[in-house]
């Protein structure tokens, strides 16, 4: 596995987890809504930028990116 790669899964797994945790959801929970409303697809296409972005402001990308797409965490 690619060290790129390997940097990708930690930060979805990063993401996942602090987005159930601000949202009171499981993180099965969670990784499934983000993937239902487009949210690790998002990560996934925008991985480059949003890694240098604090996890509270990718969290609040996710959140709009899933409001988008008919998601309502909050």
């Amino acid at each position: 596995m690619s060290r790129l790669t390997k940097n990708k899964i930690d930060y979805f797994v990063v993401c996942v987890n602090d987005f159930a945790d601000m949202y009171g959801m499981s993180y099965v929970e969670a990784f499934d809504y983000l993937k239902k409303h487009k949210g690790l697809a998002f990560l996934s296409e925008h991985y480059d930028i949003e890694h240098t972005y604090s996890v509270e402001e990718t969290i609040a990308d996710l959140k709009q990116v899933c409001e988008r797409n008919g998601g309502r965490a909050a």
